[in-house]
């Protein structure tokens, strides 16, 4: 082999070895695997059970399973799925890889007091490079911490449930996100979007430049929708603006009845609601395994699925409240007709509350 040939023969193993590094970035399970998606359920903490019970632990299921399993780590651990999934951000940002993109967005920011409902309320992390990347969209206040201080999970999402969905797209599918996610108006507390993806994607580093500035936040039109997809499985997305009616416009865009699971506070509830022609439904308690269930009252999750006999069988996961004190406040849901996932949604129902 000729000194030339053996270069160019090297030079083309870089570039292959570099293009399989490149496209790792994904959603993770507990073993550190990539997958196409996963969903968690992180159960309340239980004031009348053994002292065990830490508000860490969870339900996870991913695109490589059929049904919920409990996990055997503690949400605040390293190896949880959600300490696997975001391990990648927090090396690449130790690596400082001017390939990868990165924008963190909540509107409880870890560590601070403040509490600004100028911004959507949406919680959810993007990391990205020239291949994939994936987007986490969650319902955990203060979470997760800056690249600076690594993996943690914070004391403020102990005590209630949340939830979340992670979804694995490929490279071309951000310019879909990118438009939709300036829909959101999120607070962005950490960002950095090198010069190579600004090209194709227009918001995300306005919303990046905006993070560090004075300027108000963009305004919200009105709600929309969007559709995209996942590696292997069609997923579609709904963002939406005006939550005060954002199920009740949901289930006549997805043509379904819903039955809604969001943070029941006591007094800042709506009704279930069957005015229109697909109606919604308060969920009131969710069960677990047996015996153990709890109240809505206990959970700060945000989903919904279509009711039990209908055609269209919707699950859909996000960062939003029934609640018509959020009437003006944005953020947006992951909708899927994945079975795997309607079905593990739908045996947590315990029961829901019919139409006054």
């Amino acid at each position: 082999m000729t000194a030339s040939l053996l270069r160019t023969t090297l030079a083309l193993l870089f570039l292959g070895l570099f293009g399989v590094l490149e496209t790792t970035i994904s959603c993770r399970n507990e073993e550190g695997d990539a997958v196409d998606w996963f969903t968690f359920y992180k159960l309340p903490k239980r004031q009348d059970e053994e002292s065990r019970k830490t508000g860490l632990e969870y339900l996870y299921l991913d695109s490589t399973t059929r049904s919920w399993k409990k996990s055997k780590q503690l949400m605040n651990s390293t190896r949880s799925v959600l300490g696997r999934t975001l391990e990648q951000l927090y090396e690449a940002y130790a690596s400082k890889n001017n390939n990868t993109a990165y924008l963190m967005y909540n509107d409880a920011v870890p560590k601070s007091v403040n509490y600004s409902r100028r911004y959507g309320h949406s919680k959810g992390l993007l990391l990205w490079n020239r291949f994939q990347g994936f987007w986490l969209i969650h319902s955990i206040p203060q979470f997760p911490p800056i690249p600076e201080e690594g993996y943690d999970y914070p004391p403020t999402g102990r005590r209630n449930g949340q939830t979340g969905i992670c979804v694995t797209f490929k490279y071309n599918q951000y310019e879909a996100i990118d438009s939709q996610l300036l829909i959101c108006n999120p607070n962005i507390y950490s960002c950095s979007i090198p010069a190579m993806f600004r090209q194709e994607l227009i918001h995300m580093p306005q919303l990046c430049a905006r993070s560090s500035s004075s300027e108000n936040p963009c305004p919200a039109p009105g709600h929309t929708s969007a559709s995209s997809l996942s590696i292997n499985t069609n997923l579609t997305i709904f963002l939406l603006i005006n939550s005060r009616h954002f199920c009740t416009w949901m289930a006549q865009q997805l043509k379904t009845h819903l039955l809604t699971e969001t943070w029941q506070r006591k007094r800042q509830e709506l009704p279930s609601n069957c005015s229109l022609p697909y109606h919604v439904y308060n969920v009131k308690a969710i069960k677990i395994s047996g015996q153990s269930y709890f109240s809505s009252y206990q959970d700060h999750a945000k989903w919904c699925i279509s009711q039990k006999g209908t055609k269209n069988r919707w699950t859909c996961i996000g960062d939003l409240n029934r609640s018509p004190y959020q009437a003006f406040r944005s953020g947006g849901f992951i909708c899927t007709q994945n079975q795997h996932i309607y079905q593990a949604f739908q045996g947590l129902v315990l029961y829901y509350e019919n139409c006054h």
